[in-house]
């Protein structure tokens, strides 16, 4: 059993009020019956997030909040008192960023980067905006054009820094991207390089799009705009094509084939759809 993290638990106990489950080492952990599913009976398995209630004991929930220990997440602060601010988090406790882990005082109603961990000395579950102590503590080791789990964090000169899978800095360029990225905003991304001094190049795209150029590029960017998915094809007549592209037909037909042979798109019988967003 991991605390702050979603664990699969076997029942060994059923009472009026919830089932107990099996935490390990002899501990019985309490899963309320309002999140006891259906049918859940002695020896089946549940999977359910561990953590402690405002008594500081410990309890489950089949809920999942928005991020475990070990993530980080952009979260609204619901209360501010003299513990701390307190953040939506999803459960029936909200989750406490203490003072000293704010890098400037937390306002209520405010939307904050956090990251989610165990405190060492309290055992209990907090949340820190002091994020860079968390990040690029281990070796990038990423190959080229591997997808990975991006978190966008902020706009910068150069281009959007994101968080590379819960570990590292990374980097889109802003003329990589065809609509601006919100805070917050949750993306699958492709590693472009890492640098010597350990620094992370991102794209939003595999790699080989940068080679994409004209029409070709437009497409792509298009399919951005629309979820990644046009309902065009070779069967499309010229006037659709143009209002969505301002290309011919022609045109239109040569950048798909460019993009499939470059496994950037599928074809599908309504239309096409980038890879990325598959």
């Amino acid at each position: 059993m991991e605390i702050g993290k979603m664990n699969r638990l076997k029942v060994i106990k059923t009472m009026n009020f919830g089932v107990y489950l099996d935490g390990g080492e002899g501990r019985e952990i309490l899963l309320p019956t309002r999140y006891v599913p259906d049918g859940c009976g002695e020896g089946d398995e549940v999977e359910v997030f561990i953590y402690h209630d405002n008594e500081g004991r410990l309890i489950a929930t089949t809920l999942r909040p928005l991020a475990t220990v070990g993530e980080f997440q952009w979260m609204q602060v619901k209360e501010v008192s003299a513990a701390g601010a307190f953040l939506e988090w999803g459960l029936m406790k909200d989750l406490l960023v203490p003072h000293r882990e704010q890098k400037t005082p937390m306002k209520k109603g405010h939307r904050y980067l956090v990251y989610v961990y165990l405190d060492f000395v309290t055992k209990r579950i907090v949340a820190s905006a002091r994020i860079d102590r968390f990040l690029d503590n281990v070796p990038p080791q990423y190959e080229q054009n591997r997808e990975v789990d991006l978190i966008v964090a902020e706009s910068t000169e150069m281009g959007y820094k994101v968080i590379i899978n819960h570990q590292h800095w990374g980097l889109v360029y802003h003329n990589e991207v065809f609509h601006p990225l919100e805070k917050g905003e949750k993306r699958k991304g492709y590693i472009k390089e890492v640098r010597e001094d350990d620094k992370i190049d991102v794209s939003l795209y595999p790699l080989g799009y940068d080679k994409i150029d004209g029409i070709a590029r437009r497409v792509l960017q298009t399919l951005t705009q629309n979820g990644g998915f046009l309902p065009l094809h070779d069967k499309s007549n010229a006037e659709e094509i143009y209002s969505l592209l301002a290309c011919s037909k022609k045109s239109f037909k040569k950048a798909v084939g460019a993009l499939y042979r470059q496994q950037l798109i599928s074809l599908e019988k309504e239309g096409i759809r980038s890879v990325s967003s598959e």
